[in-house]
């Protein structure tokens, strides 16, 4: 089941509107120190840039959001780009767009739509992902079945972490609705002569 959006990387791009220099930065986080540290970061990257505007969305729920215009005229930079974050489903994610003014003035309209283009291709170039639950299922079998369960896997589980040792040790990685199904697959594979170590809850990042 999708949690929620978020991106895999820290990612930059840019683009020149009406002679301005638009550069955003897009990094993940998981908590507002982190995502201040970042835009500390690019602000001093950048200090003589005419406005470095920030965004933040944090929180599975969303629960923090928070923007600045930075010397925009209100409402025109950083409540844009929380905006297209929020519809978009995507959180846990900062992002700072730079400019640097061309001379040419863009007007509220157009300054909303600058910042929000660019922060579009800031979070491109981080990679947007979809982060969903997913069930480990830590088992120890003997070599005899590794080949059955590699042709296997696909439809209803992956392994990942192989270890050999005087038995097979992997991670039966699938949906949280298939965890009884795989482990039906596993006890009827091998005979019941399988252990299964532990069993966890956890999240994966796929890449859209």
């Amino acid at each position: 089941m999708k949690l929620y959006s978020t991106v895999i990387e820290e990612g930059s791009a840019e683009q020149i509107i009406e002679k301005s220099k638009f550069i955003a930065y897009v990094k993940p986080v998981y908590d507002k120190q982190e995502a201040d540290d970042y835009i500390a970061q690019i602000r001093k990257k950048h200090k003589d840039a005419t406005h470095n505007v920030p965004a933040m969305v944090i929180g599975d729920k969303m629960q923090i959001q928070w923007a600045s215009d930075d010397g925009e005229p209100q409402g025109t930079s950083g409540a844009p780009i929380i905006k297209m974050l929020t519809g978009a489903g995507i959180t846990n994610v900062v992002v700072v767009v730079t400019r640097y003014f061309g001379g040419i003035k863009l007007g509220t309209g157009g300054l909303a739509r600058a910042y929000t283009s660019s922060a579009k291709l800031g979070l491109e170039a981080a990679k947007i992902c979809d982060v969903k639950e997913q069930m480990c299922i830590t088992c120890e079998f003997d070599y005899t079945y590794l080949t059955k369960f590699q042709n296997m896997a696909g439809d209803y589980f992956l392994i990942e972490n192989i270890k050999y040792t005087d038995k097979v040790e992997a991670d039966f990685l699938c949906g949280p609705d298939d965890k009884d199904k795989v482990k039906n697959i596993i006890e009827s594979m091998t005979s019941g002569k399988s252990r299964i170590k532990k069993e966890e809850m956890g999240l994966i990042k796929i890449k859209i």
